[in-house]
């Protein structure tokens, strides 16, 4: 028996305004929406998905797990995504890396890996 990765759920202060937001980030699209969860899929069946559930605190320490994006133009994208509401962060990742760490609207952090 095996199992199949469906999705990740992510705690918000405001899961509607974030998922709208890594929706426009992943060009995924909004599949449910309710007070108490909203789902964003690559497509209607595509999987995985992220689902974002209110939580009453705001986030306050370096996640423990994020997302890790590959575009074609490295660059570009961090350019898209600050323009957005992303912002840079430090979690002490050395200059040399080739990755950029940025945090969602929320502060989630994510990584925005280099063209492969």
């Amino acid at each position: 028996m095996s199992s199949t990765w469906a999705q990740v759920t992510v705690d918000a202060r405001d899961p509607a305004r974030l998922a709208h937001w890594w929706a426009e980030a992943l060009g995924y699209r909004v599949v449910t929406e309710t007070p108490d969860e909203v789902e964003i899929r690559p497509s209607l069946a595509g999987a995985p998905g992220l689902v974002f559930v209110p939580v009453p605190d705001d986030k306050k320490v370096k996640n423990r797990l994020h997302l890790d994006l590959r575009p074609s133009d490295q660059e570009a994208e961090v350019e898209r995504l600050v323009d957005m509401g992303a912002r840079h962060v430090d979690v002490g990742q050395d200059e040399e890396v080739g990755w950029v760490v940025l945090a969602d609207p929320e502060g989630n952090e994510f990584c925005v890996l280099p063209a492969a």
